[in-house]
């Protein structure tokens, strides 16, 4: 999984690097059996493998790009989360679908993102257990390397004439307003699957269509949303703008992520 060094590429490659040794440490947290969790204020889990990834991705970009600040969910979680005013920032969620790991299904991500201007512009999104990285940097392309193998590009496919097939969250969202809003749509499958894949599969041309109904973190969506723009697709609010970062509190609104359109 090397991608040829370039200046433009440093950064992406960097953050490429940083996923790999952090999935490495998560495995050795889940192969061991290592699931005790705590519960955080809002209700999530968090995990020594949640822990250990985070700091070891906080040194790695302190050294990579020490001028960016960085906001990452363990830290925000903990009340600290740095001045992002700047408009050019990292966003990183450790261990992206913390129940996948405790519920040992394998769909859990490392994501690294940086945000300019309110936008996702590079994003990384590892899968240890799947042995399998995807890499974004929007305006150019997107990324998929599996195992020992050379990465491929990745392009999000048109809707296909019997419909578009849905992805939707393993252990969260509103399963009645997703029905409500696919109610009427001629939908040709529907899959379930935990954390940033979501996006990763629409990103491939493996799906269509993510609606997210329920409560997200930017730190959630931001590595995934920038696989997924950069292959083609897009995130879109409810009424069809962009979906935006650096947002008081973090939160992000209901947001659709679809394919090519």
């Amino acid at each position: 999984m090397k991608f040829v060094d370039s200046d433009r590429l440093d950064l992406l490659i960097g953050i490429q690097q940083l996923c790999l040794k952090a999935g490495a440490v998560i495995l050795r947290h889940y192969e061991t059996g290592d699931g005790a969790a705590e519960t955080k204020a809002d209700g999530s889990p968090v995990t020594a493998a949640d822990r250990a990834a985070e700091s070891l991705i906080l040194f790695g970009l302190a050294k990579l790009a020490p001028q960016i600040p960085v906001v990452s969910e363990e830290c925000a979680a903990a009340g600290i989360v740095p001045d992002i005013t700047g408009g050019r920032f990292w966003l990183v969620d450790p261990l992206d679908g913390t129940r996948e790991f405790l519920n040992r299904n394998g769909e859990f991500t490392v994501n690294i993102a940086l945000v300019e201007d309110r936008r996702p512009v590079l994003g990384a999104v590892y899968a240890p257990v799947l042995s399998t990285l995807y890499l974004g940097r929007v305006g150019e392309a997107a990324w998929r390397a599996t195992g020992d193998e050379p990465p491929e590009p990745i392009l999000a496919r048109q809707t296909p004439a019997e419909g578009p097939t849905v992805v939707a969250s393993r252990s969260h969202g509103d399963r009645q307003a997703l029905a409500d809003y696919l109610d009427g749509r001629s939908v040709s499958a529907e899959r379930q699957i935990g954390s940033s894949l979501k996006f990763c599969v629409v990103a491939e041309g493996g799906a269509d269509l993510y609606p997210r109904f329920g409560r997200t973190m930017e730190w959630d969506t931001a590595a995934g949303d920038a696989v997924l723009r950069a292959s083609g697709g897009s995130v879109e609010t409810l009424d069809g703008q962009p979906l935006l970062y650096g947002k008081p509190g973090l939160d992000n609104p209901v947001f659709i992520a679809f394919g090519a359109r």
